[in-house]
């Protein structure tokens, strides 16, 4: 399972804000067909599920804010696809946390 983090940048809006754009994306994310599990930060987005899904919804997401207008967009990706092991956005946290409570 691959974890991806995502920020999709719309830029030449008129204002500083993006927090429509940002709802709007996460509105596609709850309607996704894909078997997925997402987690909105303050600055990103965190998907995991098989990469060839993730790919798929990721391009769906950078099409949001054209569709609302944006002439140009901006998308940063990161993947961590760790194939030895199953992991999840969970799991990595609760290692982290094991480690700080020693």
């Amino acid at each position: 399972m691959a974890i991806v983090e995502l920020t999709i940048i719309p830029i030449g809006t008129g204002t500083p804000s993006l927090s429509q754009y940002v709802a709007d994306i996460q509105q596609v994310l709850e309607q996704s067909p894909e078997p997925i599990h997402y987690q909105l930060t303050a600055m990103s987005t965190l998907i995991e599920g098989e990469l060839p899904d993730l790919l798929r919804v990721i391009h769906r997401l950078h099409e949001v804010p054209f569709q609302h207008g944006a002439q140009r967009v901006s998308t940063s990706i990161k993947i961590d696809d760790r194939r030895d092991v199953k992991g999840s956005i969970q799991q990595k946290l609760q290692s982290v946390q094991a480690k700080m409570n020693r």
